[in-house]
Order: C-alpha cells, then sequence, then structure tokens
C-alpha cells in the first residue's frame, strides 16, 4: 500500500522531501493518510491525502468543487476580519496541472489538504467546554457563511437529510429483503413507522419556505472539529464532504445525537443510553452564542426536534443499511449495524422522556443577552 500511496504523491504540488506516509483510521467513509515531507531547512511539511469514497458520494467532482468554494469564501472571511487562516481552514492541495483532485486509471479520485498542526480531533467529549468549543466552531461555521449563496452547491448526497424520501427507501428496502434479516426486525421497523410524521417535519418546513435554506456541514460530530492543543480552543471544521444546501436545524439535530449521547453509537448496552443534559446545553450554548441573532424565531424553537429528527433518521439509515446487506457503512461485525440502530432507538426514547427540559434549555440560551 505504502508503494500505492507514493506513486500517487507527484500528482500533488507537495513541497519538501517525502519522508512518511500514516494511515488514519478515523472515519467511516473515506481513506485517509497523513504524509510528512521535509524541506531543505530541516522543518516539516504536512499534508492529508485522501480517497474520496465514490459508493457514498457519487459526484466526486461536485464534491471537491462545493469544497473549494466553501473554504475559498471562509479564508476571504477571516481575512477581511483580520484573523489569520492558515490553521482555521482546509486548503485544497491542487494537482500538478491544476485541478482538485487525481483521477486514477482504475477511476479512483485522490484530494489533498493542508494538515492541521498542533491540534486534536476528539472522538469523545472529554469536558463538556470542549463540546461547547466546537458548538460555538459550527455556529461560526454558519454564521461566515451565512452570506454564501447556497444554491451554488451541489447535493452531494441527494436528499441526505430528507427524511420523507429515505423513509420511503427503508419501505422498499424491507420489501426487498435483500439480505433476508426483515423477519427478525419487527420492533424495530415499528419503531421507525411509529415516528414517521415527527421525522418529516423539519423537511417539510423547509420544502414549505418556514425554514431558510442556509450552507450546512450535514455531519456536525465533535471529531469534525480541531481543538487546539494550547488553547483548547476550537480552530478548524472539517470533514466538508456533506456540504450542500440544507438547514441549520441538520447540524444542530446531529451535533446533539452524536455529542451529547452518554454512550458511543455502537455500545450494545442500551441501558447506558440516553441524552446527557449537561452536553446538550453546553452544546445549545455554545452554538447560539455564534447564531441566535441570524437564526429565525422558529428555527431557534425547532432546535429540539431537529435532535429527535436526526437521531431517529440515523437509527433508519443503519438499519436500512443492515437490512441491505452492509453496503454503505464500515463495519466490524455481522450485526453492527443492527447494533447501532438500536443504541440510536434508545436514545430517541430517552430524548422524548427529557424533551420539555431541551425545550427550556434551548429557551434559555435563544434570551440571554
Amino acid at each position: 500500500m505504502t508503494r500505492d500511496i507514493v506513486a500517487l504523491l507527484p500528482h500533488f504540488r507537495f513541497e519538501g522531501k517525502f519522508e512518511q506516509a500514516l494511515e488514519i483510521n478515523a472515519g467511516n467513509i473515506n481513506t485517509t493518510y497523513h504524509l510528512i515531507y521535509r524541506r531543505p531547512d530541516g522543518a516539516k511539511n504536512e499534508y492529508l491525502l485522501q480517497r474520496i469514497n465514490t459508493y457514498v458520494f457519487k459526484d466526486p467532482v461536485g464534491v471537491m468543487r462545493n469544497i473549494d468554494l466553501v473554504t475559498r469564501h471562509i479564508e476571504r472571511a477571516y481575512q477581511a476580519q483580520g484573523v489569520d487562516s492558515r490553521r482555521r481552514v482546509l486548503r485544497v492541495i491542487s494537482t500538478t496541472d491544476g485541478a482538485l483532485f487525481h483521477r486514477t486509471e482504475s477511476d479512483d479520485y485522490w484530494r489533498a489538504y493542508n494538515f492541521i498542526t498542533h491540534a486534536t480531533a476528539y472522538d469523545r467529549i472529554e469536558r463538556p467546554e470542549d463540546f461547547r468549543e466546537a458548538a460555538r466552531a459550527f455556529g461560526e461555521f454558519q454564521r461566515l457563511l451565512t452570506d454564501f449563496p447556497a444554491a451554488e452547491l451541489a447535493e452531494t448526497i441527494p436528499g441526505f437529510h430528507h427524511t420523507a424520501r429515505r423513509f420511503t427507501a427503508f419501505q422498499a428496502s424491507v420489501a426487498a429483503d435483500r439480505a433476508g434479516r426483515v423477519k427478525d426486525l419487527g420492533p424495530e421497523i415499528a419503531f421507525l413507522n411509529e415516528r414517521r410524521d415527527m421525522m418529516s417535519e423539519v423537511v417539510l418546513a423547509l420544502e414549505a419556505g418556514r425554514l431558510p435554506v442556509r450552507v450546512t456541514h450535514n455531519d456536525t460530530k465533535i471529531n469534525n472539529v480541531m481543538i487546539d492543543d494550547a488553547t483548547h480552543r476550537a480552530i478548524c471544521v472539517i470533514d466538508l464532504d456533506t456540504v450542500m444546501p440544507g438547514s441549520a436545524l441538520f447540524d444542530f439535530g446531529d451535533a446533539i445525537r452524536s455529542g451529547a449521547a452518554t454512550a458511543i453509537e455502537d455500545d450494545p448496552d442500551f441501558s447506558k443510553v440516553g441524552i446527557d443534559l449537561t452536553l446538550f446545553e453546553a452544546f445549545t450554548d455554545g452554538f447560539l452564542s455564534e447564531v441566535k441573532d441570524i437564526l429565525t424565531p422558529e428555527e431557534i424553537e425547532m432546535l429540539p426536534l431537529s435532535a429527535k429528527v436526526i437521531t431517529s433518521e440515523q437509527a433508519m439509515r443503519f438499519l436500512t443499511d443492515y437490512i441491505d446487506g452492509d453496503l454503505y457503512y464500515k463495519i466490524r461485525t455481522p450485526d453492527h449495524n443492527l447494533v447501532r440502530a438500536r443504541n440510536q432507538m434508545a436514545l430517541v426514547r430517552d430524548m422524548e422522556a427529557k424533551y420539555d427540559q431541551m425545550r427550556a434549555i434551548v429557551r434559555k440560551y435563544a434570551a440571554k443577552s
């Protein structure tokens, strides 16, 4: 594999002499390497090299165009504020012929970025302050892109958070039963059927014009924010493949789903799974500190709902992939996707039990001066 990676390097505008390629195993979708180059003065240049998963992202050209447009806009916004943007935004490293990616003869798409040094993307929240910082970063991401025309972006995964369409696809998967697993899934299928209307509330409000279309990240896990090792301040939002037009509620809901849970999303002990209201409050505080003057009153009021919507949607996505034979997500065991789905259902149940408290927290920070 190292020889294969080394063969790709001359296609990119990397500076220095190549020393090492280290595979980064975080993430469920793309294949990623940390590259280390050495300059003549002995200092290091560090990069990320990544193969785009074209099963997930059918339009890699659109993905890269979106990323380039959005990162350039953010960089200009920082420059206008007098902020040093070198560690604050991903920069696409172009190929030697000026393209945003290199396409191999085997039809693989590879791209490269600057590597954000002296910063960590945490897989788990170690302190509520870190979650608040991640929230502030995602809120700032929204704020910096408020004046970006969202219609210019491609929909990199069509219908990504269109829960009504996803439910139709889920029903089709149940009917097809291509992996022969549906017979054992009666309670899980019933759970999703009972929440069909709730899951569609955000997307229907968006389509009706009650919610504004914004540039959204759509994968707001804490490990998609780089936290500075020295200051513990969030400095850069990463993993921009799913940046596209959508609702700010998608970003809030997914962050709560992935970050405010009391257990990781594939913990098989569902009795441990619930929503941590301390973390919910920390994220709400950080996020609204950046966007409460940008979001509409209806967006703010629907923030708690978005957590239930996105968590239910994720349960449906995991269950659909399990029914289809595990085509989308990387799995470590044959029932991995089923465990994930049941885990997310347990999280939804706890959100439902604590929903009034979640609403009170949102209103508290929306009113904070």
